[in-house]
């Protein structure tokens, strides 16, 4: 067999461990857990660390001011040195809006060692833990909540028993480049901690979804959140282990109504989003970066390669391996593209999207070495892995 071959051969080795072997991280079924509602609802206290975001608080603020919650909630909105006016627009949009409670707090300037966004989570708990709420959600500024949100979340929690319990945001797919590049996005994210393995206890597998998060109030003190992960770039999964390595039980899915109102209309948008926080999630190990660039060959861009060079050079059997390799990566595909309601023709496409998302990855790692890796919003930090991962 020549070297085309083999290579094919391994490529569909690989694809038939990931159909079966991966935590089934392709099935977008798994939703919030089955739930009960309980006789007496906790208390929440609601933290949104918010920077620069005028643009997209009309649009998500108002939908958890209104949140339908039984039970005592508040929002805290801490304003991490906006320079548009984020905390009096907030405000504006309470007094217009009503609803829940609205505290706007400012953290100052974070100290070495902090990334700002948690610095303002820090911020925000701090003023939160003087309620004494008995469940903290932690949510972006851009995301926007049914309005039975708050209320799902925390029947799900209080019923499992978990410490914390996550959504994945529907993020938004309206430009050509969304409906390209943010579908594989949530993809490689489930296929890189499959959501199944995260709800076991004692697997290392562990992640959460930065935008929606609830998170039992002692859970986060025994998991000493967000000062244990002060460093973090990657803040959701960093959270996550913490709280599970604290002996936590957490619970990762889909979101049906929780959804990202944030735009990225363009390319370089979303490459500036992914290459923010990719070289971090490598922890910035040359080899690591290697591997991972020799896996997305083998895994995305061999079987499109070998298929076409199979019916070049009339290698019937090249072809046949090729093939079936990028029609399981196709049909893996398939339920995402179901989930984000776009159309099936996207997937045969996902090998030129795993290539942007191979140079994003390079190009994550070529600004941390340049040092430039540490800005975000008009803030430099003195460190490129102190870089925000704040999508």
């Amino acid at each position: 067999m020549s070297a085309v071959a083999w290579t094919a051969v391994g490529s569909l080795a690989a694809w038939l461990w990931l159909l079966l072997g991966q935590g089934f991280f392709w099935r977008t079924e798994l939703r919030l857990p089955p739930r009960r509602e309980p006789d007496d609802w906790p208390s929440v206290c609601v933290v949104v660390p918010a920077r620069d975001e005028a643009g997209v608080l009309p649009a998500s603020l108002p939908t958890l001011l209104a949140q339908d919650y039984p039970g005592r909630a508040e929002v805290f909105l801490v304003d991490d040195g906006s320079s548009d006016g984020t905390g009096e627009l907030a405000r504006e949009l309470a007094r217009a809006h009503g609803g829940l409670p609205l505290t706007v707090g400012s953290p100052g300037e974070p100290p070495a060692g902090w990334t700002g966004k948690l610095w303002a989570v820090r911020h925000g708990i701090t003023l939160a833990r003087t309620r004494e709420p008995v469940y903290l959600l932690l949510t972006d500024a851009d995301i926007a909540h049914a309005p039975d949100s708050l209320r799902t979340l925390v029947a799900a929690a209080h019923t499992g028993g978990f410490d914390l319990v996550s959504q994945m945001a529907r993020l938004r797919v309206e430009s050509v480049w969304e409906r390209l590049v943010v579908p594989a996005f949530v993809y490689f994210f489930a296929q890189l901690y499959p959501f199944r393995w995260i709800a076991v206890r004692g697997s290392r597998t562990a992640a959460a979804a930065g935008g929606c998060v609830l998170l039992r109030a002692d859970a986060a003190e025994r998991a000493r959140i967000p000062d244990a992960i002060r460093h973090a770039v990657i803040d959701d999964v960093a959270l996550a282990r913490a709280v599970k390595g604290a002996g936590g039980h957490i619970w990762l899915g889909l979101a049906e109504r929780v959804d990202s109102v944030r735009p990225y209309p363009r390319l370089h948008d979303l490459w500036r989003m992914v290459s923010r926080s990719a070289y971090a999630q490598l922890r910035h190990n040359p080899l690591l970066l290697l591997g991972t660039v020799l896996g997305l060959v083998l895994v995305y861009l061999v079987p499109p390669l070998a298929f076409v060079t199979g019916l070049v050079v009339g290698r019937t059997g090249v072809t046949a391996v090729g093939g079936l390799a990028w029609l399981l990566m196709t049909a893996t595909y398939l339920p995402m593209l179901r989930y984000y309601r776009q159309p099936w023709w996207l997937a045969p496409l996902l090998p030129v999207t795993a290539f942007l998302y191979l140079l994003m990855t390079v190009d994550s790692a070529v600004q941390h070495y340049r040092g430039r890796g540490a800005a975000w919003k008009g803030r430099t930090y003195a460190r490129p892995d102190t870089a925000l991962d704040e999508r």
